[in-house]
């Protein structure tokens, strides 16, 4: 019966199937693997020590024109199993002995798509064998070729590292043409980068030693010489100088005294500033320009060098014959002028008439940041321009105001150890007001200045609703550790110093008695406390304490600052010894600050009031000897800040800071003739001055991603006298070195200057070595080489000049002591800046033999010279 059904079923079938035209079928192998064959083949044949494909060329085929009749299947074979299992392959046939199929028809076919699927096999082909109804199904396959590792020979461990990462190189997986073809090129392309131009880079693939299918490609890699653009030229440049072309290259250039700048070929790089070479030209004036070509050679004679060739046509030059504007409502024509700059008869200027139209950068005097700052956020500014015989160009320029933007939503979010309110009360952006660009800046500024965040991550996000005119912006903040340890140490006044020192920057004395808050410390409020101990261990010790409330009261930005400081020093240098001398100080200081709305919101005003008493015994290494010595002072100070980030790395704004220390006229009205002759100790019992002091610093940044900056820095400092007959013995400065001794007896300010020893420029003066007045130039060139979170690392190249003297009539303000070197930064959480400066001395000291200073190296902590 079983035999009959089928026979009847196969009937059926053969009238279906003859019913239709007859095809012919086969299996169908993806165009991928069929590439990969190529290469993979004589591997294969390589590793088996034979070729199958010969046998598979010579298989009988089925001649699918003939009327399908059912076949009983009789054996099914497997060959060319090497790493499978031949009773595997048969059990995911589909096909078994005993199983009736039509031949021609598309069940083999079905069967061994099945397994082509499973993707165990490069290739697959069946060889049919009959005997009456019956049968023979031979299997011919070829199994895929598995990586079971990846090499890279001739290169370090960090390189492999990056190229396996680069190659997303993975094990097990198959081995075809295109993935050998694709890593070759990844790693060319990655040498290219690197400079490595000619490096010599091939494959080879050994069997592996457990799997007879599987193999270890190694990549040989040659890195041979670095090859830098050694020179670029220009060419059809007949009126733009081939300098200041090149000069309009960011990312391309030739090898130069400027070993900050690449001169690495990279292709995408090139390619960029192809464009920046025609818009160059264009804001020259040749509106027309186009690159004809451009090509790369090498140099002869110079394997480590290749060239940059660019062919430009330059055309007609260009000038402005008619500025129009159309749709301006609110700023009159003459105000739109006068911020464009732009006028009929000038060289045509493409670039410089976007950005002033439209130009984004909050720093930027452009029309569309006049316009933001009014709350027009969707304002747009189109020049048509029309040329005109003559080579002249008129310009009409289509504005399009829009309407005023209200702030609806102002968000912040990311501060996981800050207060809200204490975020809150510096945005300057608040709901229901209109829309400022400038505000935005200034509310950028004032969370930067907090020191709490990464002002890398604090650009704030503008997301405005067109259809409702309002606008929502949130502040994206990323804390960063802030808090300072310090333990240092220096050498001063013949003695080692060292420092201990601990910093808390967001204090929250509010929580100070809540037992949750203390995580490790009640933190949130932005508040600072500092604490550091000095000492040698025998005769100096020194402790001092402050307090910082950025915001008294919590409502206005009114800071207060009180501090506490005392140190002694006494003539016991060694242990057991019994102190016969001592010198003592102690004292302390409140001030409070205000932020100021005019001139500008970027002014503090401050007023402070400082007390201190100098205390000797017996001490023979001063002008005074025995008695106290006190100081009442009152501080006024004046300052602007509109730097960028003013904890790590600052890359725009300026800082000016003018104070003066002003103490009561004892002298005018205590009685005394001072030109009398008195004891030191009755002469100075109330000591009286006038200190001035004034900083400034500019930050430019010189790049267009704001990596490398420019740093100018200017000092000056003067102690005054209200009565000749009663100078101040205290509170002068010195010059030279690191400042780093940590040792500063007599109120004495130490102002580094490296490339000198220590002290090296004060004048000389009776019992003491002190000026009363000085000035200081730096210039600084930075560039960061590390920037991730909190930590920053840069290098530096200085060059600064300074000298001190002894009074107002013998200052001479370019009589200065020269120096230049170069340097490194590192900015670590809770530990700040930390700086090593190697600087050469240009000029003679008194100690240095007749001869220049020399080179020397300098450290810091914390400060900036």
């Amino acid at each position: 019966m079983r035999i009959a059904r089928r026979l009847i079923f196969a009937t059926l079938i053969t009238l279906i199937w003859a019913a239709f035209p007859a095809r012919a079928q086969q299996i169908a192998i993806p165009d991928s693997i069929s590439r990969a064959m190529a290469t993979v083949m004589p591997i294969y044949d390589s590793l088996l020590g034979g070729s199958v494909e010969k046998e598979l060329n010579v298989l009988p085929r089925v001649d699918y024109n003939d009327t399908p009749k059912p076949y009983i299947v009789g054996k099914v074979r497997v060959h060319g199993a090497v790493a499978v299992d031949p009773q595997m392959v048969i059990d995911n046939l589909g096909i078994s002995a005993g199983d009736t199929i039509l031949v021609p028809g598309d069940a083999i076919t079905i069967a061994t798509r099945g397994l082509l699927d499973r993707r165990f096999f490069a290739n697959l082909k069946v060889a049919t064998s009959f005997r009456a109804d019956t049968i023979d199904l031979d299997l011919y396959l070829r199994e895929r070729i598995q990586v079971r590792g990846w090499d890279f020979i001739g290169i370090k461990g960090s390189e492999k590292k990056e190229l396996q990462e680069k190659l997303r190189l993975r094990q097990n997986g198959e081995l075809s043409d295109y993935l050998l073809s694709t890593c070759m090129d990844l790693i060319r392309k990655y040498y290219d980068d690197k400079a490595f131009r000619n490096a010599k880079i091939s494959y080879t693939v050994t069997p592996d030693t457990l799997i007879k299918t599987a193999v270890v490609v190694h990549f040989n890699i040659e890195k041979g010489d670095k090859v830098r653009i050694g020179e670029i030229k220009f060419e059809g440049n007949e009126n733009l100088s081939s300098k200041k072309l090149a000069r309009s290259m960011k990312k391309t250039h030739k090898v130069g005294i400027n070993f900050l700048r690449s001169s690495k070929f990279k292709e995408k790089d090139f390619e960029e500033d192809l464009e920046n070479v025609r818009n160059y030209a264009r804001s020259q004036g040749y509106r027309d320009a186009v690159i004809v070509a451009d090509s790369t050679y090498a140099i002869p004679d110079k394997p480590k060098r290749m060239g940059v060739y660019i062919k430009l046509q330059e055309g007609d030059k260009y000038h402005y014959r008619n500025i129009t504007w159309l749709g301006n409502t609110i700023y009159p024509t003459s105000i739109l002028e006068q911020t464009i700059g732009l006028k009929p008869g000038d060289v045509y200027d493409s670039e410089t008439m976007n950005s002033r139209l439209n130009g984004q950068d909050p720093t930027d005097m452009s029309i569309a940041n006049t316009y933001k700052d009014q709350g027009y956020l969707a304002f747009m500014a189109d020049p048509v321009e029309t040329v005109v015989p003559g080579d002249s160009v008129d310009v009409e320029i289509r504005i399009i105001e829009g309407s005023q933007f209200r702030i609806k939503n102002v968000t912040f979010d990311g501060n996981t150890r800050t207060n809200d309110h204490v975020i809150r009360r510096e945005l300057s952006t608040m709901p229901g007001e209109l829309y400022s660009q400038a505000l935005l800046m200034r509310t950028y500024q004032r969370l930067a200045s907090m020191g709490q965040f990464d002002a890398q991550t604090l650009l704030p996000n503008v997301n405005p609703n067109i259809q409702q005119e309002l606008v929502d912006i949130n502040y994206s903040l990323k804390e960063v550790p802030n808090d300072q340890l310090e333990l240092s140490g220096g050498w001063g006044a013949g003695m080692f110093i060292a420092s201990v020192g601990i910093n808390f920057t967001n204090i929250s004395l509010r929580n100070f008695f809540n037992k949750k808050a203390w995580r490790p410390y009640p933190a949130g409020d932005n508040q600072t406390i500092g604490l550091k101990v000095q000492t040698n261990g025998s005769y100096y010790r020194a402790l001092s304490v402050s307090f910082t409330e950025p915001w008294l009261g919590g409502r206005k930005p009114t800071s207060l600052s009180v501090s506490f400081y005392t140190s002694r020093e006494t003539n016991a240098y060694y242990v057991g010894q019994k102190a016969t001398a001592h010198f003592g100080t102690i004292g302390g200081s409140i001030g409070i600050g205000k932020r100021l709305n005019w001139p500008d919101p970027y002014f503090t005003l401050s007023v402070g009031l400082t007390m201190q008493s100098y205390r000797l015994h017996n001490w023979s290494y001063f002008l005074v000897s025995n008695g106290t010595c006190n100081t009442l002072a009152l501080n006024l100070g004046i300052s602007r800040n509109s730097v960028d980030d003013i904890m790590q790395y600052p890359t725009s704004g300026s800082k000016f800071d003018l104070s003066v220390a002003l103490t009561p006229p004892w002298s005018a009205f205590d009685g005394k003739d001072y030109s009398q002759p008195m004891t030191d100790r009755e002469r100075y019992h109330w000591i009286e001055y006038h200190k001035w002091k004034f900083n400034a610093q500019w930050f430019v940044p010189l790049s267009a991603n704001n990596k490398l900056v420019l740093m100018a820095r200017a000092q000056f400092g003067y102690l005054g006298s209200y009565n000749k007959n009663k100078p101040s013995p205290f509170e002068g400065f010195q010059m030279g070195g690191d400042g780093l001794s940590g040792y500063s007896l007599y109120g004495v300010e130490t102002i580094g200057l490296r490339g000198y020893k220590t002290n090296a420029l004060t004048p000389m003066a009776d019992y003491g070595v002190y000026a009363r007045i000085f000035s200081k130039y730096t210039v600084e060139m930075r560039y960061p080489l590390v920037r991730t979170g909190g930590t920053l690392v840069y290098a530096l190249a200085f060059g600064e000049a300074g000298n001190a003297f002894t009074s107002l009539e013998s200052f001479k303000p370019f009589s200065l002591y020269r120096s230049a070197g170069i340097g490194l930064r590192v900015y670590l959480p809770y530990m700040g800046m930390l700086g090593i400066d190697w600087g050469y001395g240009f000029d003679k000291t008194t100690d240095s033999n007749g001869k220049a200073a020399g080179s020397r190296f300098s450290f810091s902590l914390g400060q900036t010279f």
